[in-house]
C-alpha cells in the first residue's frame, strides 16, 4: 500500500487530494502548521470512514520540522512513495511595498519548503527506486502576475525545480510533476468582493473559479499515470492557453 505526505493538507486544494487519495487507499499523513482544527476534524472523519491517516503539526519552511515530520511518517506507515508540496502562502502588494522580512517568508514557505521536502523524501526514493512527487504551484508561475510578484517568483521557482529534477530522478524511476492551478475557490479568496470573483469568471472562458476537488482528481491522475514527469499541468478553465 502507498504512502503520501501532503504539506498543507488540512484545508483548500490540500484537503481535497487527502479526501481523495484517502479514497484510493492511499495511507495518508497530513501535515498542518496552523489549521490544528481542521486537521483534527480531517483525520476523525476518514479515520471513522476506515482510512488510514495520521496528522503531524510542521513548519515545513524549517528542514528540522521537515526531519521530523518525514520521520514521523516512516514510523507509522514505512515507505513513502508519494509526496505532495501543497503548504504555501501568498501576499497581495506592489512591488515597490514589498519588505525583506515580505519576501523571505514567502519564498521560505512556498519554495525552501518543497527543496526540503522533496530533498529528504528522495533519499528513500531513490533507494527504492520509485516515487511520485507533485508540486502545487500556480498560474502566475507561468504568466506571473501584478502586485504578486513575491508569490509568481516562488511558484515560477517550484515549476523550474520540478523540470529539473525530473530529469536529474527519471533514472531512478521517480516522477516529478507539477500542477499549477489557475483561479481555484478556496480561503485564499476570502478577501475577493463578489465583484471581483463576476470580473474574474468573466475571463474564464470556463465562466467560472475551479473547485479543490477538480485540482485533486488532476493528482490523482499524476499518481496512477506511470509515463508523466517532468510537467507543468495548469488546470484553469481556458483562462490561460
Amino acid at each position: 500500500m502507498s504512502t503520501a505526505i501532503i504539506t498543507g493538507g488540512a484545508k483548500g486544494i490540500g484537503r481535497a487530494i487527502v479526501e481523495e487519495f484517502a479514497q484510493m487507499g492511499i495511507n495518508v499523513v497530513i501535515n498542518y502548521n496552523k489549521s490544528e482544527q481542521e486537521a483534527q476534524n480531517l483525520k476523525k472523519d476518514l479515520t471513522q470512514k476506515g482510512n488510514k491517516v495520521e496528522i503531524y503539526k510542521a513548519d515545513v519552511s524549517k528542514r528540522e520540522e521537515v526531519q521530523k515530520l518525514i520521520a514521523f511518517a516512516k514510523e507509522k506507515f514505512g515507505e513513502i512513495d508519494i509526496l505532495v508540496n501543497n503548504a504555501g502562502i501568498d501576499k497581495w502588494q506592489l512591488f515597490t511595498d514589498i519588505t525583506d522580512k515580505d519576501w523571505d517568508e514567502l519564498i521560505s514557505c512556498n519554495l525552501n519548503s518543497v527543496f526540503y521536502m522533496t530533498q529528504e523524501v528522495v533519499k528513500d526514493m531513490i533507494k527504492y527506486k520509485k516515487g511520485c512527487i507533485i508540486n502545487i504551484s500556480s498560474i502566475w508561475g507561468i504568466t506571473g502576475a501584478s502586485c504578486e510578484v513575491a508569490y509568481s517568483v516562488s511558484k515560477a521557482g517550484i515549476d523550474g525545480l520540478t523540470k529539473a529534477l525530473a530529469k536529474e530522478l527519471g533514472p531512478s524511476g521517480i516522477r516529478v510533476n507539477s500542477i499549477a492551478p489557475g483561479a481555484i475557490m478556496t480561503d485564499m479568496n476570502n478577501d475577493c468582493t463578489k465583484e471581483e470573483i463576476e470580473e474574474i469568471n468573466n475571463q474564464i472562458p470556463l465562466g467560472r473559479f475551479g473547485m479543490p476537488e477538480e485540482i485533486a482528481k488532476c493528482a490523482k491522475w499524476l499518481v496512477e499515470d506511470t509515463y508523466t514527469t517532468g510537467q507543468i499541468i495548469s488546470p484553469n478553465g481556458g483562462w490561460v492557453i
